[in-house]
């Protein structure tokens, strides 16, 4: 299988080095680029309508027009939308939280080596985290600092919605386990782990693993 991805950063120079990183992957290709958010968004619907949708998006968060934030939670409200992986110059930049939170699905340095940015966009791909457990706990304290009981309240709603085998997994998500983590903790398959979190993304009406870990938390179930 081919991972179709766009490449969305104001920069050329950024574009040009990503594209040559990506294009030496046999299962990957880089099916367009973009200079805004407002660009890649259009390139998303575009390709949603053909035979090759985009899979994954690199996301640069300042941009011009429409920055990585807007587009970002436009994209991760598209059924069945690409995977977005945010691209910073800075781990704890409070732009990527932000975009997290929107619904991205992790986060690269811009100068992460080349080989560990095509791991990052297969691993993505396959819907497993590019979060470390460090980077979601700070996420999570972000959003913790501005949450109100409503927030519980609708937490602990969503949660009731889960089996007792998709808490558990959606609990580990919060605690910022892999797939391969999950499975062996709870003594399941991945391809089990991976059905349960499914449903947890519908239950918890969660975007990605940041939200899911994000309903846990308020839930009190960590």
């Amino acid at each position: 299988m081919t991972i179709r991805v766009l490449i969305t950063d104001d920069d050329p120079l950024v574009r040009a080095g990503l594209a040559m990183i990506l294009g030496g992957a046999p299962d990957v290709t880089v099916v367009g680029e973009a200079g805004d958010g407002a660009q890649a968004c259009r390139a998303v619907e575009e390709a949603a309508g053909g035979a090759a949708p985009v899979d994954v998006v690199l996301m640069d968060i300042r941009m011009p027009v429409r920055d990585g934030i807007a587009a970002t939670e436009i994209l991760a409200a598209r059924t069945g939308g690409p995977r977005v992986i945010v691209l910073t110059t800075f781990d704890a930049d409070d732009y990527v939280l932000r975009a997290l939170a929107a619904g991205a699905d992790g986060f690269l340095l811009k100068d992460t080596p080349p080989e560990q940015i095509v791991a990052a966009v297969r691993a993505v791909h396959a819907g497993d985290p590019m979060l470390s457990p460090a980077v979601t706990a700070r996420l999570i304290d972000q959003v913790t600092d501005t949450a109100s009981d409503a927030r519980a309240r609708t937490a602990r709603e969503r949660t009731a919605r889960l089996t007792e085998r998709e808490r558990e997994v959606a609990v580990a998500v919060g605690q910022g386990l892999a797939n391969a983590e999950i499975a062996a903790a709870l003594h399941m398959s991945v391809a089990t782990v991976k059905a349960h979190l499914a449903h947890c993304f519908g239950k918890l009406e969660a975007a990605n693993r940041v939200q899911v870990a994000i309903t846990v938390h308020h839930a009190g179930l960590l």
